[in-house]
């Protein structure tokens, strides 16, 4: 248990967005609506992909794991945030605190890792074609998925280690929507230097990793378009990475606006505002960005809505 000025914590209070009380309904129902949307569209997207044959793909079947990671990234959030609200706060035990902390961290990291193997994936598709059926194959991209998985439990498992290493002061309310790492910092007392520089590292590592390997991705990409000397086979061709570099950018462009900011720049309303959009809206997206944009998903939709009529 951390202890702080002779106080065991035993619990934490999160306050989420009680402090606008007049905006409570309000709120209630926005964040039931988005986990609505969350669960029907991602849930509609794995059975999509699951029940129609055309969609048993690598790609597809990455995009399965994105969905299912969506799910449970906001359920670890959003279920908490919305009892906050009926209730006027949240009591959460030390145990519960860490343990939504673990959770966070681990699907948010496997989200990364994902998105970068879901680079790979475009990758041999664009510039290897004749070799992706081989390269791709079942086996291998289990074990990439794995490695993912694993990449989030180890730094799930470090990241609430040093975190929960910390000493916590008398205060024990949180006054964010979830037991994230900025709040739990300012609970702390003493010295955090070395927990934070260790927390700091892991992070870097897991977004530089990911992002390193998006990267090289999508510079043999560009380069394997621009010698398409036709037009329309570019587009064609870049269509297919579109909805992924959408899901990039919106995923890793909230997490730096979070966490790579000054301290000075940082306003609490403000972070609870982005955290809302990448546990929320971002997993609420997902499933329209990589629908909208694909052919194949909304001919498998017409498809399995054809077979609903005719049953």
């Amino acid at each position: 248990m951390a202890i702080g000025n002779g106080t065991i914590v035993k619990e934490f209070i999160l306050l989420g967005f009680t402090t606008h009380p007049e905006l409570e309904s309000l709120l209630l129902i926005v964040f039931l609506a988005f986990y609505l949307m969350v669960l029907l569209g991602n849930l509609s997207m794995i059975t999509l992909i699951w029940t129609n044959p055309g969609l048993h793909t690598p790609m597809y079947f990455l995009l399965r794991q994105l969905a299912f990671l969506d799910v449970c990234f906001s359920t670890t959030v959003l279920p908490q945030l919305l009892v906050t609200l009926v209730s006027g706060r949240a009591v959460l035990s030390y145990e519960q605190c860490a343990t939504q902390f673990f959770m966070f961290t681990f699907f948010g990291s496997t989200d990364c890792y994902l998105l970068a193997l879901m680079a790979y994936d475009r990758y041999v598709a664009v510039c290897q074609p004749l070799l992706y059926v081989t390269i791709m194959t079942p086996k291998p991209r289990l074990k990439l998925l794995t490695g993912a998985y694993i990449g989030g439990l180890a730094n799930a498992i470090l990241r609430t280690s040093c975190t929960f290493s910390l000493s916590f002061c008398d205060d024990n309310h949180i006054n964010f929507i979830f037991c994230d790492l900025p709040p739990l910092l300012e609970l702390s007392c003493g010295d955090t230097f070395l927990q934070e520089l260790l927390i700091l590292l892991f992070a870097c590592f897991v977004i530089l990793v990911s992002l390193a390997m998006i990267l090289v991705s999508y510079l043999f990409i560009i380069r394997a378009i621009l010698q398409i000397h036709s037009a329309s086979g570019r587009a064609k061709t870049f269509s297919t990475c579109a909805s992924h570099m959408a899901a990039v950018g919106l995923f890793f462009g909230t997490l730096a606006f979070m966490y790579v900011r000054n301290k000075s720049e940082k306003s609490l309303e403000e972070d609870k505002v982005v955290s809302v959009f990448y546990t929320a809206v971002i997993p609420m997206l997902n499933p329209l960005i990589y629908s909208l944009r694909n052919k194949e998903v909304k001919e498998a939709l017409k498809k399995t809505l054809s077979r609903l009529k005719l049953s």
